[in-house]
């Protein structure tokens, strides 16, 4: 029996907020009907979920991290499933895809090593007392995650908040729900998780909003759009809960004037057509020194009049559909209104259906839409800088902040410049698209509130530091 059985999908009572097919972006093909939740499901689940939180806090570290990695141990045994449907329903091409299941394994074996790191700090008192801290679970955990990394986006909130002690409501994107969503909860069934601890709540904004505001839900981790995370944050502030925010980005690749072209455009291809640009990560400003700028918008395009595009699941290409037609539709809209503004354009810019071809413009400036905001698209705008003090200045313009990268023969330059450049994550000779489980994952600026993923970032996300002291005896009334 396929671990992704859609005769098993629903675990728990029905969810009534309706059906809605699982579409395959490359064909339009229905793979799938898949239930959705209603605001009173999100309720009914939540209330499921603390009940079921109390004996897994209780369960002790090893027993949680034998859960987690076996967890881990399913995401390679069943890769090939798994794989598909990445490929199918989220338009991954099967390298994407392969990423997207060793990160997961990777989660949940760092997250396994979560359940046993030290809960606390023993502290100085001034009275005759002992004084300590203790690390306790923040309890229900909310979990909205997007389409374009479902696997990824999803496991990184679900694997460490379990492991600690946490039950989980995950809103998945409705148009990835199985790989983001229902895919998690298969694994962590068969990876032997007690029942009512991780409830998958498909649906639309309405359903994110229910899951933000539930009394019993205390920590909400969404990731997505800047504008969404807005309203996320505002409707979490509103009810005084923590949310952690990973939201947009429009990253900053620079290439200075000592780097190597061909290196240097073999990066940026990569970077910005990476999963047909729709990575918060992708380098959406491609900053190069004015002596290296025209070889290498030259190169740029050549690169990427090379690439193919197509069905992810029946070619070998490089690059897959868009999600579907609104993201086609921005995409498309904010290229075609660049060329009007004035930039000129060298590759790409058309499409076939929900396939676009990577594109490349140059000439870019402050007016130019698809550099100043986020294309979540294969697009790739070009502009010249003359001097570092420009090339720093345009990287730290614009409200985003969330990845950065350099591109440089001296590495150490890099390094200090990059010092300069206000982001959350930066990398010296590599383009800005990387993850790792081990490692923090946040933005600064609109791009979210900073490192809240990732290896000991995890343990400040969903836990509590609660203060306890205890005294041989009750103390006299002071005065």
């Amino acid at each position: 029996m396929p671990l992704l059985d859609p005769t098993l999908w629903q675990d728990g009572p029905t969810l009534t907020g309706g059906t809605a097919p699982v579409a395959e972006p490359a064909t339009g093909r229905t793979l799938a009907t898949l239930d959705l939740a209603a605001p009173a499901d999100v309720a009914e689940a939540a209330v499921r979920a603390q009940a079921a939180q109390r004996d897994w806090a209780r369960t002790t570290h090893i027993g949680r991290a034998a859960v987690l990695r076996r967890a881990g141990d399913l995401f390679a045994a069943h890769a090939d499933e798994l794989r598909d449907w990445l490929v199918r329903e989220s338009g991954s091409i099967p390298g994407k895809a392969d990423f997207e299941l060793h990160v997961a394994a990777q989660e949940c074996y760092e997250a396994a090593a979560l359940a046993s790191r030290p809960a606390g700090q023993v502290l100085s008192s001034e009275a005759p007392r002992l004084s300590y801290t203790r690390r306790v679970p923040a309890g229900v955990v909310g979990v909205v995650a997007p389409f374009n990394a479902p696997l990824i986006l999803s496991i990184r909130s679900v694997a460490p908040a379990l492991a600690l002690g946490n039950a989980v409501l995950l809103k998945p994107d409705r148009r990835t729900a199985v790989c983001g969503g229902l895919a998690l909860a298969a694994v962590f069934a068969a990876a032997g998780l007690p029942a009512g601890l991780l409830h998958v709540l498909p649906g639309g904004a309405e359903t994110g909003a229910a899951v933000v505001t539930d009394p019993r839900v205390r920590v909400v981790s969404f990731t997505g759009s800047t504008a969404a995370g807005r309203s996320v944050g505002e409707l979490a502030g509103r009810h005084l809960k923590r949310a952690h925010l990973e939201l947009g980005g429009n990253s900053a690749l620079v290439v200075l004037a000592d780097a190597d072209v061909e290196a240097a455009v073999a990066q940026a291809s990569w970077g910005s057509f990476f999963h047909q640009g729709q990575i918060c990560m992708t380098a959406g400003r491609h900053l190069v020194h004015a002596s290296l700028y025209d070889e290498y918008v030259e190169r740029l395009a050549a690169r990427a009049e090379a690439l193919t595009v197509g069905d992810p699941y029946r070619e070998r290409v490089h690059l897959g559909p868009l999600l579907d037609g609104a993201q086609l539709e921005r995409v498309h809209g904010l290229v075609e209104e660049s060329v009007r503004r004035g930039a000129k354009l060298l590759a790409g810019g058309t499409h076939e259906g929900l396939f676009y071809r990577p594109t490349v413009l140059a000439g870019v400036g402050d007016d130019t839409p698809a550099y100043t905001e986020e294309v979540f698209g294969p697009v790739a705008p070009v502009r010249s800088f003359a001097t570092e003090a420009e090339a720093v200045e345009l990287a730290a313009a614009g409200p985003y902040g969330l990845s950065l990268g350099i591109v440089t023969r001296d590495a150490a330059h890099g390094l200090e410049l990059a010092e300069r450049i206000p982001t959350g994550i930066a990398h010296i000779n590599d383009q800005t698209v990387n993850d790792e489980a081990v490692a923090p994952f946040g933005g600064v600026g609109v791009s979210g509130t900073g490192a809240r993923f990732g290896g000991e970032a995890n343990l400040d996300a969903f836990t509590e530091l609660r203060w306890t002291t205890v005294r041989r005896t009750p103390p006299g009334h002071p005065f």
